[in-house]
């Protein structure tokens, strides 16, 4: 059985964001397993199965224990209709997550992966776990496929955001929604990685006041998009994965929407110490 060491595990995932095809072993590691029909319809031994992949073969960058029921908690207390994650990667947060819409009445999870292969990954352990009833796996740059599920009438408005992609997209992504009329009072995003690798520009913006909000739209009349406080080496890391991104900086979303955001301190699996920005729309100031 191999071990991996935490601070070894970290580094490996900020230098090489995985190129060897760990993705679609774990698939075939998952289905191998003798047991593979008691674990079919039931998400959490699907869990346990991609767990013990991560434990005893290859590390896999998922949303780890702490953080996952940090979100699971806010599923619970939120009970959303509709929640979308922008970001898959192998489908570990969409099971998890999920599973906690339906036991809390929802009717939808949408999963946006831009990496097709992931996506594919996605689609098979979700069926595996019986959660295909209720999750739907769209492939694609997340935000064109905001846009085509919106004009398709599939996804109107959003009750809770779980943003776990690319660094610099979630600014102009949240922006997007909102100009969408997705964002709404009761609307919730839940953003992973904000203090590592650390996400200055969406921060900025969701704890911004109204009129700050509009200052910074009428100084710059540009969004965040590859802000110069992201890294370089960060950008390009998440480009490597996910393919490179082409953010529209003319995006100014709705400032008028008032945000209460707040830090929820948590750690990677590697136990690294990073954190979730839980933000919540509260209402819409008159212009």
């Amino acid at each position: 059985m191999a071990e991996f060491d935490s601070s070894k595990q970290y580094q490996e995932q900020e230098e090489t964001f995985f190129d060897d095809g760990r993705e679609i072993e774990l698939l075939h590691f998952v289905y191998s397993k003798s047991d593979v029909e008691s674990i079919r319809g039931s998400p959490t031994k699907v869990l346990a199965a991609i767990d013990e992949y991560a434990r005893t073969k290859k590390y896999l960058m998922n949303v780890g224990e702490d953080k996952g029921r940090i979100v699971a908690d806010l599923i619970a207390e939120v009970k959303p209709q509709v929640m979308v994650e922008l970001g898959g990667y192998i489908g570990y947060s969409c099971i998890l997550f999920g599973d906690a819409v339906r036991k809390a009445g929802g009717q939808r999870y949408f999963s946006l992966e831009r990496n097709p292969e992931f996506a594919a990954v996605i689609a098979s352990l979700v069926d595996l776990a019986g959660l295909s009833d209720i999750v739907k796996v769209v492939v694609g740059s997340s935000d064109v496929s905001i846009k085509r599920l919106h004009s398709s009438g599939s996804l109107k408005h959003i009750d809770l955001m779980f943003l776990d992609h690319y660094k610099p997209a979630y600014t102009t992504d949240l922006k997007l929604c909102e100009e969408l009329g997705m964002i709404t009072a009761g609307t919730v995003m839940a953003a992973d990685n904000v203090i590592t690798p650390g996400n200055p520009p969406y921060l900025e913006y969701v704890r911004s006041t109204v009129q700050q909000k509009k200052n910074a739209n009428k100084a710059n009349g540009t969004v965040n998009g590859v802000d110069n406080r992201f890294a370089d080496k960060t950008a390009k890391q998440y480009a490597k994965r996910e393919g490179e991104a082409k953010l529209d900086e003319t995006r100014t979303g709705n400032p008028l929407l008032v945000y209460e955001s707040n830090l929820v301190n948590s750690f990677e699996p590697t136990g690294v110490p990073d954190g979730i920005e839980i933000t919540r729309c509260t209402g819409v100031e008159a212009n």
